[in-house]
């Protein structure tokens, strides 16, 4: 936190009972420099040139496990279609899951519209302007609700994302384990400590910026960065080991088996339960692969599990790798025909046959939007066991 084997790093006021304080003429020199610098380089980001409290609340939420560049194209393109607080509102959750298509981590949109009729029904026109109340919010945690406060309302509120986390450690030379409740104690108190208050949104972003473009996690550019003369972590010649994470477990793979099950031309499709993974989402029905379970068997339990309908004359059609947070999937799909019956909400919700040119109306999670794309390439169904589906 700040020292080393051989002693402090640089001057720090201790407090037995406190994390270390940053010493008042260094935060002066640190803010100085690094808003001096974020003044002359900083991105050209169309929400950097609002002060709209909800295109920027947008912006904060679509960044969150989203790379700049794709937000960049899809926040105008998703206020044009929710350009207020009003219009979020009164919108079907269907049509926002299909708007933020593609982005992943669903449960943010979920959350703007929830926010969103949350403050309509009581009356208010914009975000609240303090953390606290934005806090009261569904979708607002600690991060989110900073943000909002300090870009949109000036508030003296500091922000910790990763990039913030990073930047900090290294800064401090804190070596404790960043995943921890103590060494994130430690980051937030330095993070207030050091933001400028008459620049808080400025600040804020400075700080995350930084941590975009040069104190990157490999190679952080060290000589170009203006807290490089503050920073322990660079004293200390191993910027790159902070900040300290827990060895890496394994990713689990798991193997998917889905089928796009014809009838007549149509295909079945079903909708994710609200409460689980990818929630809203429609897909092909499917699951799971067991231990042991030949892929097409796995196909036709899922699809019996989750509709009740029994499926024949499988085809491989098609198989897609994605990557999830925590896991990966291999999503392994066969056409098929459906048997005799309706299709019933088993383990899935509203499960319904649509034509190929419905489909592109239903938001679908990455990794089947993928399959779509080369199912609409293919043209219509295909013949199974030598007879059309």
């Amino acid at each position: 936190m700040g020292w080393g084997p051989s002693g402090l790093r640089w001057p720090l006021t201790v407090r037995r009972t406190e994390a270390p304080s940053i010493q008042r003429d260094r935060i002066r020199r640190v803010r100085r420099r690094l808003l001096a610098h974020y003044d002359r380089t900083k991105r050209d980001l169309p929400w950097r040139r609002t002060q709209d409290p909800y295109a920027i609340w947008i912006s904060e939420v679509m960044l969150q496990q989203t790379r700049v560049e794709t937000v960049r194209e899809r926040w105008t393109r998703f206020l044009r279609r929710f350009p207020d607080l009003a219009t979020l509102a009164r919108a079907r959750e269907q049509s926002v899951l299909k708007e933020w298509e593609g982005l992943g981590y669903y449960s943010r949109a979920r959350n703007l519209r929830k926010a969103a009729r949350a403050l309509v029904a009581s009356g208010q026109e914009q975000l609240p302007d303090t953390e606290a109340a934005l806090r009261a919010l569904p979708g607002f945690g600690a991060y989110t609700a900073a943000a909002v406060a300090s870009i949109a309302y000036g508030r003296p509120v500091a922000v910790v994302d990763g990039n913030v986390m990073r930047v900090l450690t290294r800064f401090l030379e804190e070596r404790g384990d960043s995943t921890k409740a103590a060494a994130r104690r430690t980051v937030a108190r330095a993070a207030q400590q050091l933001l400028a208050p008459r620049r808080p949104g400025d600040w804020n972003q400075a700080v995350m910026e930084l941590g975009a473009t040069l104190c990157t996690p490999r190679k952080p550019k060290c000589l170009a960065c203006p807290l490089r003369v503050d920073c322990a972590g660079h004293a200390a010649g191993d910027p790159e080991a902070m900040p300290v994470k827990p060895a890496r477990k394994a990713t689990p793979h798991y193997d998917i088996a889905a089928g796009l099950v014809w009838r007549e031309g149509r295909l079945l499709i079903a909708r994710r339960p609200a409460d689980g993974l990818l929630g809203g989402l429609w897909e092909f029905p499917g699951g799971k692969r067991r231990r042991g379970e030949s892929l097409e068997d796995a196909c036709v339990r899922e699809v019996r599990e989750e509709t009740g309908l029994v499926v024949e004359g499988l085809e491989p059609f098609l198989s897609v790798n994605h990557a999830y947070s925590h896991f990966s999937i291999t999503l392994h799909l066969f056409h098929c025909r459906a048997g005799a019956g309706t299709p019933r909400a088993l383990h899935c919700e509203a499960p319904r046959f649509v034509g190929v040119d419905e489909l592109a109306r239903y938001p679908f999670p990455r990794a089947n939007r993928k399959a779509l794309d080369a199912l609409v390439a293919c043209g219509g169904p295909p013949a199974l066991d030598g007879s059309h589906a």
